[in-house]
This record gives structure tokens, C-alpha cells and sequence, in this order.
């Protein structure tokens, strides 16, 4: 922790305050929280690091939105996931910290030019009984390798509900179970891989204020701020997050 720099402590401050944002109510903006925590920490201990301060988002997200959850979606997500939370798990378990940056990088990338691509296309997902398990097999199984390996499944999962067409407060509820029980599976994980430490706790002590503010403001400022102005400085500063970690 004394290796930080007071520009290092800025950046984590702002990652902190984007989790509670994202948690409370703008869902997918963490991946700007990823870049920014991979920037200033080594890459694996960023990973266990963010895990637990997302976890303290998400308490206040299902405080907020608990009640209107599609549970019938969450089971049938839930192969896919356990299946790519494991993939990631590997991953991880064999990587350097030198790839592990390099995955977050192109995870975000990818995830950044996936979303601009279905929007500029205005992709109408298919319907019926098998189009929905082919959709939650292959969201499910990307979004639980993303959020092993980098905490970055918040835009792949909110392009899956979106494409569903759920309403904002089943999406909102719907996500905040999701990933509130993904990211206490993954804790085991992380402990097991060495992700969490006692030098990423104490960081977590420090900026966990930082997350509450954030998210209560989050609350606050819901339906007063321009959605798609915040979603392109988001993408835009994710990308800029993304290349920075790439080279």
C-alpha cells in the first residue's frame, strides 16, 4: 500500500465510486472500475481485490431491487456459468500476471465492440424455447469466464436481459441477484488462487465508504442523469482503459 501514489489512490477512489454507480443504477458501467483497478494493481490481485468491493455493491443493490427478480431466468443461466466460472478458474490458475492483463484487456475490448455492434446493427435477438437456451448457454458460459477472470460480465449479462426485453425493474432485480450469488461463488476461487490478499483487504477497508456513498447517490440521481451521455463516457473511458493494459 505504500507504493501507491496519491494518482494511484485517485484512480481506485473513482473506481470505487463507479461500482456503487453501477450497483445502484447503472448497470455495466464497472468495466471502467476493472481497467482502472488492473491499471494501478498487479493484475491478479486487482481481480480478487475489486471481487470483494463489488460484493459490497451488491448488498445494496438487492436492498433496492430484491424483490423483482426472474428467478426462472437465473436457473436457466445457471449451468452455463458454473461452467464458465470454472473455465476461468483455470485460467487463471495457470496464467501470469502479464496475461491475466492481457485477457482483461481484450475481454473489455471485446465486450465494448460487441455492445457498439448491436446497437449500430439494432440486433433483434431470436425467439422461442431454443433460441433462449442457445442465448443463456452462451451469455451464461462468457459471462462466468469474464467475471472469474476480470469482474467484467456486467455488459454481457445486461445485453443478455436487454435482449430479453425485460422491464427496468426485472432487469435491474434480475441482475442484482445474478450477480450477488456469482460473486460469492467466485470467493472460494479467489481465496484458493491467491487473488484475495491481505494488502487488497485492506484496500477494500479503505475504499468501502467510497462504494456506500456512491451507491446511495447512484440511488438519488436514477432517472435525473442522461443515460446514453453516461454510457458513452463510460465506453469511452473503458476503451482507453482496455488499450492502456493491452500495450
Amino acid at each position: 500500500m505504500s507504493d501507491l501514489s496519491v494518482l494511484a489512490w485517485v484512480a481506485l477512489a473513482v473506481g470505487a465510486a463507479v461500482i456503487g454507480l453501477s450497483k445502484a443504477a447503472l448497470p455495466g458501467a464497472a468495466t471502467l472500475a476493472v481497467a482502472l483497478f488492473a491499471a494501478v494493481l498487479p493484475a491478479r490481485q486487482s481481480t480478487g481485490t475489486i471481487l470483494l468491493l463489488l460484493i459490497v455493491g451488491d448488498v445494496f443493490a438487492l436492498l433496492a431491487y430484491r424483490r423483482h427478480a426472474d428467478l426462472r431466468t437465473l436457473l436457466r443461466l445457471a449451468p452455463a456459468v458454473v461452467v464458465g466460472l470454472i473455465g476461468g478458474a483455470v485460467f487463471l490458475a495457470f496464467a501470469s500476471d502479464a496475461w491475466v492483463r492481457r485477457m482483461i484487456a481484450v475481454i473489455l475490448l471485446a465486450v465494448v465492440a460487441v455492445t457498439l455492434l448491436r446497437r449500430w446493427r439494432g440486433h433483434e435477438p431470436g425467439t422461442g424455447p431454443r433460441a433462449h437456451r442457445v442465448a443463456a448457454a452462451v451469455y451464461g458460459s462468457l459471462g462466468g469466464f469474464t467475471t472469474m477472470v476480470a469482474n467484467a460480465a456486467g455488459p454481457v449479462m445486461s445485453m443478455y436481459f436487454i435482449a430479453g426485453r425485460f422491464p427496468v425493474k426485472a432487469f435491474l432485480g434480475t441482475t442484482a441477484w445474478f450477480f450477488a450469488i456469482v460473486n460469492v461463488t467466485k470467493l472460494p476461487f479467489s481465496i484458493f488462487l491467491g487473488l484475495i490478499t491481505p494488502q487488497g483487504v485492506l484496500i477494500d477497508l479503505i475504499l468501502v465508504p467510497v462504494v456506500v456513498a456512491a451507491a446511495l447517490f447512484g440511488r438519488w440521481i436514477a432517472g435525473r442523469i442522461s443515460q446514453q451521455l453516461f454510457e458513452r463516457i463510460v465506453i469511452a473511458l473503458t476503451v482507453i482503459g482496455a488499450v492502456y493494459l493491452l500495450f
